[in-house]
């Protein structure tokens, strides 16, 4: 059996790999994301902190039984949303590293424009959807500190004698999106090029980048994939994300050929045959934020965040 069978999807430290361990937080949805933890004799790696100061706290207290001896040294972010940044400030003393995009996109959007969104009078459907979304965490608070080290393209780094593979994707998730690879212990922490159980959500694209990245990690043939929210997965995981965002955008492109609104393209394709097997996907109404951003694809502009999630709540209450 390969990892993905033999690890629970429960929440906690996980080994995966003889001295890699994934953190894990069912059930994947907003903000629920995992992070992970290399261990050597000379030292730990850890990649991404979780959404809020107490979700981060609470994995670092478990993982001191192994890092008190070999202590964190380096962390790396898979990219700049809040759920894998938020808590950096907890791993003191460490190097911080992303690609140059994720760090300019972590300065731009910062812990309080959570708290802005929470706050934003959206109207009832939108307020209630976003509050379902996000009340549950804490961003008053916290400050993200400026990554370390940046770099564009590819990074290679040892910790304790182990090859740390880091590959910049992005931008497809958002500006920044990178893969830590661990060709020794045939790993992959992918952050949120990969949705498992939930639907992926293009803030930024090209979408033939994140096929591009699916195509990647695919390509490593990894035994242990571990995606930014839900459980381990294998090749076949990443056949499923990377057949959705083909379908998505040809069945967008189809339509904008043909004069259709965005709008109507969202309501198209939720009704249609072809999207039944994505609804059993969680959040699948993030289809409203990713048919807008083929469309931003195609003809440029673009929409608030307000504005993305108004659409995702009406279509998810079905206004």
């Amino acid at each position: 059996m390969r990892p993905a069978d033999e690890t629970p999807y429960t929440t906690g430290l996980h080994e995966v790999a003889d001295g890699v361990f994934a953190w894990l937080q069912p059930d994947g949805g907003w903000g629920w994301s995992n992070a992970g933890l290399l261990a050597t004799d000379g030292g730990s790696l850890l990649v991404d902190t979780l959404f809020d100061l107490e979700l981060t706290r609470t994995m670092l207290d478990a993982m001191a039984p192994i890092t008190d001896t070999r202590p964190i040294g380096t962390l790396v972010n898979t990219h700049a949303n809040g759920d894998h940044c938020y808590g950096n400030s907890l791993v003191t003393d460490a190097e911080i590293v992303t690609t140059e995009a994720a760090a300019r996109e972590m300065g731009a959007v910062p812990p309080s424009a959570l708290v802005a969104l929470l706050q934003a009078d959206m109207g009832e459907v939108a307020n209630d959807y976003v509050q379902q979304a996000f009340g549950s965490f804490t961003f008053e608070g916290i400050t993200v500190p400026e990554p370390t080290r940046t770099f564009t393209g590819r990074l290679e780094i040892e910790i304790g004698g182990i090859q740390v593979h880091l590959e910049q994707v992005g931008p497809a998730h958002t500006a920044g999106d990178l893969l830590v690879h661990l060709p020794d212990a045939s790993t992959v922490f992918t952050g949120d090029i990969l949705f498992v159980m939930g639907t992926p959500i293009i803030w930024d694209g090209p979408v033939a980048n994140w096929v591009a990245a699916c195509d990647r990690i695919i390509d490593l043939d990894c035994d242990v994939i571990i995606p930014g929210h839900g459980p381990l997965t294998d090749a076949d995981g990443v056949r499923a994300v990377r057949g959705y965002l083909t379908w998505l955008e040809a069945a967008c492109r189809a339509r904008h050929a043909t004069g259709m609104s965005a709008a109507d393209t969202v309501a198209d394709l939720a009704a249609s045959d072809d999207f039944a097997q994505y609804r059993q996907w969680g959040e699948w109404e993030r289809l409203a934020v990713n048919v807008r951003a083929i469309y931003r694809e195609i003809d440029g502009g673009d929409g608030t965040i307000p504005d993305l999630f108004v659409a995702m709540a009406a279509l998810a209450h079905g206004t």
